[in-house]
């Protein structure tokens, strides 16, 4: 793991930080009847990713920290899909939401390639 002393030293883990933020902007968009649904799944779904990193950089096990890994990324997925959803139900626009899709992008090739790092 490297020179890493803490998960808030990892790159990844700040570019999820960054991810969390912008979907809490763009749920700010959202009808108040979407308040305790799309907007708080997709919310929860943002917080995990880098909740997941941190939890996985602190068990100290190569394999924890490998699933970890996964699970931050299943719900990075989760968070593109819940985007789109909201760009279709048009509650955002495509491109009020590009630069955060391309954010996902960039994060999920980070997590992959982690991954493989830590597969023995």
């Amino acid at each position: 793991m490297g020179d890493v002393k803490s998960h808030r030293d990892l790159i990844v883990y700040n570019k999820a930080m960054d991810l969390a933020v912008l979907v809490y902007k763009h749920c700010k968009q959202f009808p108040t009847s979407e308040t305790y649904g799309l907007a708080q799944q997709l919310t929860r779904a943002a917080v995990s990713v880098p909740g997941n990193i941190a939890e996985g950089n602190g068990r100290g096990a190569v394999k924890d920290y490998a699933r970890f890994l996964g699970i931050a990324k299943g719900s990075l997925l989760e968070t593109e899909t819940y985007l789109k959803l909201a760009v279709r139900l048009g509650y955002l626009a495509e491109e009020d939401v590009s630069e955060t899709l391309a954010l996902i992008i960039e994060i999920s090739k980070i997590l992959t390639a982690m991954r493989s790092k830590l597969s023995v």
